[in-house]
């Protein structure tokens, strides 16, 4: 019994640490929300940047805990290096840490 315990204990417990470590911060930041992004590029690839006053409307646009949640991803340097256009703009409009 006790064999069975530990056996179930270790298969919970690695495909637990799998799933966060797959996770990673992969898809936990809002720059990772397409439906959040969409609004500041001209495609749906999500590699051409609409306009300076474009960007600026749409960021206006958003709701204030969106566009903090974005601040503070920007200010993360893994974060924000791999979005680094997008947060260039974020910082012209004083919105990066």
């Amino acid at each position: 019994m006790n064999f069975k315990m530990l056996t179930m204990g270790a298969i919970a417990l690695a495909m637990t640490s799998g799933a966060a470590l797959a996770g990673g911060s992969t898809g936990t930041s809002a720059l990772d929300d397409p439906a959040k992004m969409a609004p500041f590029y001209t495609d749906s690839s999500m590699k051409t940047m609409r306009s300076d006053e474009e960007f600026k409307t749409a960021w206006m646009a958003m709701k204030e805990e969106d566009r903090a949640s974005m601040k503070k991803d920007c200010g993360d340097n893994v974060i924000g290096k791999s979005h680094d256009s997008f947060c260039a703009k974020t910082k012209m409009l004083g919105g990066a840490n």
